[in-house]
């Protein structure tokens, strides 16, 4: 939408300053026709500065723009001069002595010979680089190969969080081989185990195997299973080699283990005040000795030892009974094995050693088996994926007499493929003890 024209409103007459009102044509002062109205100034905005208005500029006066020297020629380049060939002034004015040296920077310097320049640093290549040998005895990165190892278990060079030694244990001797392994589903290994072989009045060889589950729902189980483990593989120790019966000494073992574990619970007053729900350690045991005509098997609670044969047409058996609520079930006969087992309350213990136990029941035994073959002496982690004699035999090595090491290997990854759920430690014992297997561990 076009718009028309409108004249400038006037406030004032132009002639006599006589105030005007609005729509007046003529000063009704001195008659100025406001029709005509003058034309504006010329625009000349100007800079004010510290309250002063500048000198108008004058449209005559020139600029005296000073006359740049000519060249000496198209060829010949303009004279160049340096700071140092003006000559200054002091803070009074006066002209500065010719002879005086410019201060402040020099151009004209001349380079010295001992001038260097300083390399930006290049970064390494941890490919190309040589790592540095760490000192004797420092442990290194599992990751990177070339990091020490803090006290809290991170690498000091890529913060690689290191893998408890208790994660992965492995142990071989002459005549017996254990393994013990995390799981996949807990976040520390609450198992132990303890082998050695030592020598009869006789001389003939008894090989010794123990191993403990810690009880999860109890304080510090991993201290317990070491704990008893020790006790126990020091107490057989001492008593086989001074002629005492196999069975007797695993009965006595399996007391020097309780009596471990039970000092774990013994705490300063103030450590109840200052966490009352903590209750006392706990952990399951079982343990075999095999000498060249006998073996022995003693436990508390649910870890369990089974006998394979070397010949595998022969029937292979469970050699313990648990400690459980499952195996109660079905020794009063309120439920067949299957039932028993598939029920949630299946794993609920009620023999284990700890200074909470109702009562201390150690059990043991002692076969002559007439044929060769292989004892395995495990905790549930393992036994919960081949829960049957057949099934465990199934899981053993054909040559596991001749390797126990692999065996125990195999039946730990056995486990492990099967879920994992659990801690898994299994001990693998040939039978009979090979005479080679004499001697102190």
């Amino acid at each position: 939408m076009s718009q028309m024209p409108q004249s400038t409103a006037l406030s004032r007459c132009p002639s006599c300053e006589e105030p005007l009102e609005s729509g007046d044509r003529f000063c009704g002062a001195c008659g100025y026709d406001l029709s005509v109205v003058p034309a504006p100034p010329p625009d000349t905005p100007t800079l004010t500065m510290n309250g002063m208005a500048p000198h108008p500029r004058s449209e005559t006066a020139p600029v005296d723009w000073p006359t740049a020297p000519e060249a000496g020629g198209a060829n010949t380049p303009a004279a160049v001069h340096l700071p140092s060939d003006i000559q200054g002034t002091d803070s009074g004015g006066s002209q500065l002595p010719a002879t005086t040296p410019a201060k402040g920077v020099r151009f004209d310097r001349p380079s010295d010979a001992d001038d260097y320049h300083l390399a930006a640093p290049q970064p390494v290549d941890p490919r190309t680089s040589v790592p540095s040998t760490p000192p004797a005895g420092t442990k290194v990165c599992v990751a990177c190969r070339t990091g020490q190892v803090d006290s809290d278990g991170y690498c000091e060079n890529c913060g690689h969080a290191q893998p408890r030694e208790r994660d992965h244990v492995e142990q071989e001797l002459d005549a017996v081989a254990a393994v013990s392994d995390r799981g996949l589903r807990h976040h520390r290994n609450e198992d132990a185990f303890a082998v050695s072989s030592t020598a009869l009045p006789d001389g003939s060889p008894a090989v010794v195997a123990v191993v403990c589950d810690g009880v999860s729902s109890a304080t510090r189980p991993d201290e317990a299973s070491i704990a008893a483990t020790g006790a126990a593989n020091e107490a057989l120790l001492a008593a086989l080699p001074l002629g005492t019966h196999p069975q007797q000494a695993m009965h006595d073992a399996i007391i020097a283990a309780s009596h471990a574990v039970n000092a774990l619970a013994v705490e300063p007053e103030t450590a109840q005040e200052h966490s009352p729900h903590q209750n006392a350690p706990a952990c399951t045991f079982v343990g075999a000795v095999v000498t060249t005509g006998l073996l022995v098997v003693g436990w508390v609670g649910d870890s369990r030892v089974y006998w394979i044969p070397v010949d595998r047409g022969a029937s292979p058996a469970r050699l313990t009974e648990d400690d459980s609520w499952a195996a109660q079930m079905v020794a009063a006969g309120l439920m067949s094995d299957t039932e028993a087992y598939a029920d949630e309350r299946a794993h609920a213990i009620t023999g284990w050693l700890g200074a909470d136990a109702y009562e201390l029941e150690p059990h043991t035994a002692s076969f002559k088996p007439d044929r060769p073959g292989v004892v395995v002496v495990c905790t549930d982690g393992l036994w919960n994926y081949a829960e049957a004699a057949e099934e465990m035999a199934e899981a053993v090595p054909s040559d596991a007499e001749r390797r126990p090491l692999h065996a125990a290997q195999v039946l730990v990854g056995h486990a492990l493929d099967g879920g994992g759920h659990d801690n898994v430690t299994v001990a693998v014992l040939p039978f009979p003890a090979p005479l080679q297997g004499a001697g102190s561990a």
